[in-house]
């Protein structure tokens, strides 16, 4: 049995209790320090009071290759209004103040190196925070992370693409503690029309080497998606739609997008 069976994780837990009572999980996204921290703190709230079971915050990053452009804009504007990287630990504290549901930084890898992985796992915990969704992190380049990870506690997410071989997959599944970040399609993050089938086949893939939590991302912008998502897999992420509603409506907007949304777990 691996380490990451063993501790107990905040997430995984959540999204079994969807799974009970609904659907699913609903996991939404938004970048701390946009439009504001006091905004991004109370548009993450807003989240989960209306429908959204765990909390995804990403941290602003200088080179996001992996965000589209809704994304990027959002997170740039943080940056340029002088977003610090203590700022997302203040942001998960005063957020698990507020509302009992578990908050997972999503984080490029450089800003943990250079902010020093020991010291980031204990103010991450500290904060009250659950863990980490590492996109451009491997299994295999991410030993310290497994070590600190594994030292306080926190849920590690790793992702599965699509063009993932058979042990990538098995590591991601055999070290990810929470769920494995099922990746709907190749290319950066946005809303899109249709999802396809590669989703489907992919958790298909984690489940045959032993996934019990697979949460699909990358394109999901409406409850239909999500009930169809949840249809094969344990949990729904929502990102860029989330993004543009409070971009373009503020904190009132982007509660009644995830109100809407939470409808596809059945809610």
């Amino acid at each position: 049995m691996t380490a990451a069976s063993v501790i107990e994780s905040p997430v995984a837990s959540a999204i079994e209790a969807s799974r009970l009572s609904r659907a699913g999980a609903l996991i939404g996204y938004l970048p701390v320090g946009f439009p504001s921290l006091d905004e991004s703190i109370d548009a993450a709230v807003a989240l989960v009071e209306n429908g959204v079971d765990v909390l995804e915050l990403g941290i602003p990053y200088s080179d996001p290759v992996m965000d589209g452009p809704v994304i990027q804009k959002a997170t740039q504007a943080s940056l340029d209004a002088g977003f610090r990287l203590r700022d997302a630990f203040t942001a998960v504290e005063k957020i698990r103040a507020r509302v009992d549901a578990p908050v997972l930084l999503m984080t490029y890898w450089n800003p943990v190196v250079q902010y020093g992985v020991a010291r980031f796992a204990d103010d991450l915990r500290s904060a009250g925070g659950a863990g980490l969704i590492t996109p451009d992190l491997t299994v295999d380049s991410g030993a310290d992370w497994l070590v600190e990870s594994d030292r306080t506690g926190l849920d590690r997410v790793f992702l599965a693409a699509p063009t993932s071989t058979e042990e990538r997959l098995r590591l991601a599944v055999e070290n990810s503690r929470g769920f494995v970040y099922t990746v709907s399609t190749m290319g950066t993050t946005g809303a899109r029309a249709e999802l396809g089938l590669a989703a489907e086949k992919l958790v298909g893939r984690l489940r045959s080497v032993g996934s019990t939590s697979a949460c699909v991302g990358i394109g999901v912008s409406t409850a239909d998606q999500i009930a169809e998502i949840l249809s094969y897999a344990d949990g729904a992420i929502v990102g860029s739609a989330l993004v543009r509603a409070l971009a373009e409506d503020g904190v009132d907007g982007v509660a009644r997008l995830a109100a809407q949304l939470a409808t596809g777990t059945g809610r």
